[in-house]
Parts: structure tokens; sequence; C-alpha cells
């Protein structure tokens, strides 16, 4: 997607891959989309919009892979499957996804510092993908 760029904000469109419910680290995967709005910002703020209801994004720990099995084990602590939920119009998953996007976000905030995300020593971007089967999921990165 191209990206609209004016004199003190930056904005582009673009699709994370494909994957089903999990989570995962996303930071390497949002910069390669991003980079060079990025590396032209002194000072500035990213925002990162997710255009979905079933899935979220989030910063966390961003070394140790269990993290990521430990979040998705949580969601499906916090919100079950196996409640009894009316909306289930795209499958048994659908409202469990509803809720947790709700619960996690759909955006973040990132500073910018020098042309660098100012993420802490062990933070990362996660996608949490609610959805058992794979979705791409769109992004809207701004730059302020």
């Amino acid at each position: 997607m191209a990206f609209t760029r004016g004199l003190d904000r930056y904005q582009k469109e673009f699709t994370l891959a494909r994957r089903s419910k999990g989570s995962y680290l996303v930071t390497d995967e949002v910069l390669s989309h991003i980079r060079d709005g990025v590396s032209e910002t002194k000072t500035g703020i990213l925002h990162l919009f997710m255009k979905h209801t079933s899935a979220a994004l989030t910063l966390n720990e961003n070394c140790d892979p269990d993290v990521r099995s430990d979040m998705t084990m949580v969601m499906d602590h916090l919100v079950p499957q196996s409640l009894p939920f009316d909306h289930t119009d795209e499958g048994p998953d659908d409202s469990q996804s509803h809720h947790l996007s709700s619960l996690f976000s759909v955006s973040v905030h990132i500073p910018i510092k020098e042309g660098r995300l100012a993420l802490g020593t062990w933070q990362g971007i996660y996608l949490l993908e609610f959805r058992d089967l794979a979705h791409s999921r769109k992004i809207v990165a701004t730059i302020l």
C-alpha cells in the first residue's frame, strides 16, 4: 500500500501475514512495512490500529517464547469458547474472539525517539489472533 506523508504526519495501511489462533511477536514484520516513516521521525508517536474485531495488538515481553503460549492460555481462560454464546454466525470462536478483542484492544501507541521505536529492552509488538482459522489482518500505522 502507498503511504501518505504530510509536514508532520505519516500514514500507511498494510496487511500482516495470515495466522491462526495464538500470540505472535510481529515487531519486525510491522517495521518492515513502516521503516521509512519511523527512521525519518526524530521525535513522535506511532499509532497502530487493527481494522478487525476478532484479534488484538499489545506490547509484551519479546525474549522468552514461553510468554506467547502463556498468553494464549490466559486468553482461553479469561473468555473460554465453551461459554453459551448467542453470536456464533462465523463459528464457535466468533463471540469469544470479539470479547477478547475488546479486552485487549485493537491499537497500541509507541514513542519514536531518534528514528527508532522507543520500546523497552524486553518489549515487542504482538498480534493476538483469536480465530481458529488463519486470517490476515489489516493495520493502519500513523506517525505524528
